[in-house]
């Protein structure tokens, strides 16, 4: 002890002189200039003469020795910032991770394909890094092993496994094309539509002077499972179509497993009963077939034979009060037509990032894909596949518009898009047959099979999720698969361009659509694989989560229907303006694991691009692998509970 005491004291002695000698130097620099060079002067001579040398010898030992240990100090506290950032960082995974598996606990989806496919991202994670920091080890040329080992790891990466990689990119590049092609096409082909003016005209138009015999039977129905936020808007927008009463029923088939709600959706159909709509309400104990069971168990009521045409509403929909006179018409002198489709409208899709988004999505879905192609979306795909192989037609009027609610939650949205492409493939795997052995053209089966099926909801996720997020970073770390840069970023950049010309209000976010597109291509390339292979929660139906916003023309036309009524109460109904306060709570960021792991993926194969100044490709890995960062973190859309 009294020898490092002695050791501090020296150093310390050493500090002080330091110190003093700094601080007279600084001194001397603001008196006259003659005086501070004279002492300047003098002071160096000192510190030279010949009759100090012993103690310039004993000093400079001495310095050596306090200098050695400002390094220690100096390493200490080098080795404390780590351990502070290490703890740190481990906090945080473990943090995360206790949030992960709260988060998995109360998750829906199926944990077994969950797991398995995040097990699979993980080992890819792990081999990623591991490449990386092998590449950096023999990039500096640590050791002469290290080279060793790396030359004969070239030799086996150039003869056996970049051909492999780069005939997997060229099949994925293959198909990429084969899709632009077909987006390319639509596009084209509602240029064309829009040019010419091409729509659908119906035989008739209903006006204020037809007869009351002149209205066909219609029954509405509205399925509904604990739609708290939704049920009353839906209901009074169905309520109060333009329509004669007694030539209208109204269904509300509920399959709501809540009492609260139940009682509040009954409550609803009684007050439109008294105001003389005919209304009525059918509960489910056992949610056989979920929706598709609901609306079936629906058709078979007694009286459901007296009605010709039937329409449906999600329970988030919101249909105009001449949504029934501008389509019903359509049917008529067409014994041909099954089925007219209307074009979706968004309450609330400038609300977030994410519903700007979805906008951009879905208008390009019902603006060029429904107009050209006449697909559908997922909840009425089996029965217009169905209806198409018996020879029925569909028509979709893209100036009728219905409105709807566009999910404000990431949460919420990767539980329908789970929905959406996993309900397909599980369709596609049980009509195949159905396709094959049909009497329809052999021209219909294939653009049933390979456009309606294939193209759109198989081929699309599967390149987009092997191609962005699988193969783009390998060929970092195998430079001799050549992954061209026309295919990261111009064409993608082009189909981008032609996906937001239907909404040209939203220019301004075509590079976070683009990054958001292949990001959500996890989720689709996961359902899909789900319903191809009747894998995990394929045959489970989620409802998405809504908030129950409304439009304002929906809000006039229900107050002033409360007005001439003549009644007291008021419709208690949420939209952007107001009431969402009631329904919303803010609830913490959930972590989405699958995500973050591609974003370290992708960030760390950034990394090594800059050993080999690949220039776009490091910007498309860093830009695309912050968007995966964003959204497992959470942080895109409203956190809504």
């Amino acid at each position: 002890m009294s020898r490092q005491y002695q050791q501090h004291y020296e150093f310390q002695q050493w500090w002080n002189k330091q110190r003093e000698t700094h601080n007279n130097s600084d001194l001397l620099l603001f008196n006259d200039k003659s005086e501070p060079s004279s002492n300047f002067l003098a002071l160096e001579v000192g510190n030279t003469g010949s009759n100090h040398d012993d103690n310039n010898n004993r000093e400079r030992t001495r310095s050596a020795r306090q200098i050695k240990h400002v390094w220690l100090l100096k390493l200490i506290q080098i080795v404390s910032s780590l351990a502070y950032v290490t703890n740190g960082v481990v906090s945080v995974v473990k943090t995360a991770n206790r949030r992960i598996k709260s988060d998995a606990s109360s998750e829906r989806l199926s944990v077994r394909v969950e797991t398995r496919f995040y097990r699979v991202i993980k080992v890819f994670f792990v081999v990623v890094v591991l490449l990386l920091c092998f590449e950096v080890l023999a990039y500096f040329r640590v050791t002469d092993l290290v080279e060793y080992v790396y030359a004969h790891w070239l030799e086996i990466r150039v003869n056996y496994l970049a051909p492999v990689l780069q005939s997997l990119t060229n099949v994925c590049i293959v198909l990429f094309l084969v899709q632009s092609v077909d987006r390319l096409l639509l596009v084209c082909g509602c240029f064309w539509i829009k040019f010419r003016r091409i729509k659908p005209v119906a035989a008739f138009e209903y006006c204020s002077s037809s007869d009351v015999e002149d209205y066909p039977m219609v029954l509405v129905q509205i399925p509904m499972c604990n739609e708290r936020e939704v049920y009353q808007q839906s209901i009074s927008a169905a309520c109060i179509q333009d329509w004669p009463r007694e030539r209208m029923l109204v269904q509300i088939l509920d399959d709501s497993d809540d009492t609260t709600v139940q009682a509040l959706i009954k409550a609803e159909v009684n007050k439109w009963q008294h105001r003389g709509v005919h209304i009525v309400y059918r509960h489910r104990l056992i949610r056989t077939g979920y929706k598709a069971g609901n609306l079936k168990s629906a058709m078979s009521c007694d009286y459901v034979k007296d009605y010709e045409f039937v329409a449906i509403f999600d329970a988030d929909f919101q249909p105009a009060p001449d949504f029934l006179k501008k389509t019903i018409p359509h049917f008529k002198g067409n014994d041909e037509l099954a089925l007219v489709q209307t074009r979706w409208s968004f309450v609330n899709k400038d609300e977030n990032l994410l519903t700007r988004l979805q906008n951009i999505n879905l208008t390009f879905h019902f603006e060029v894909e429904q107009q050209v192609n006449e697909r559908t979306t997922v909840e009425d795909m089996d029965i217009a596949v169905r209806a198409h192989l018996c020879g029925w037609k569909f028509i979709f009027l893209n100036d009728v518009k219905c409105m709807c609610e566009l999910p404000e939650s990431y949460a919420a949205y990767k539980k329908q898009q789970y929905r959406w492409h996993s309900g397909p493939m599980q369709l596609f795997r049980l009509c195949f047959m159905d396709i094959i052995r049909s009497k329809v053209s052999f021209m219909k089966k294939a653009n049933l099979i390979f456009l309606f099926f294939l193209l759109r909801k198989l081929i699309l996720p599967f390149y987009s999720f092997t191609l962005f997020c699988i193969i783009l970073p390998l060929t970092m770390f195998f430079p001799e698969a050549q992954l061209p840069a026309w295919v990261v970023c111009y064409i993608p950049g082009i189909m981008s361009v032609l996906c937001i010309l239907p909404a040209p209000r939203s220019f301004p976010f075509i590079v976070p659509y683009l990054l958001f597109e292949n990001t959500m291509s996890v989720t689709k390339f996961n359902a899909m694989i789900s319903g191809l292979f009747k894998l995990g929660s394929s045959y489970e139906w989620v409802v998405t989560k809504k908030l129950g916003r409304a439009s304002e023309s929906d809000l006039v036309t229900f107050a002033e229907l409360e007005e001439a009524q003549g009644e007291n109460n008021t419709i208690h109904r949420s939209s952007s303006e107001s009431g969402l306060s009631e329904l919303r709570t803010k609830s913490k960021n959930r972590l989405y694991r699958k995500e973050l792991v591609l974003a370290f993926i992708l960030l760390t194969a950034s990394l090594r691009s800059l050993l080999s100044a690949q220039g776009i490709h490091f910007y498309f890995l860093m830009f695309q692998g912050v968007t995966f960062l964003v959204v497992g973190l959470d942080l895109i859309g409203e956190q809504v509970s």
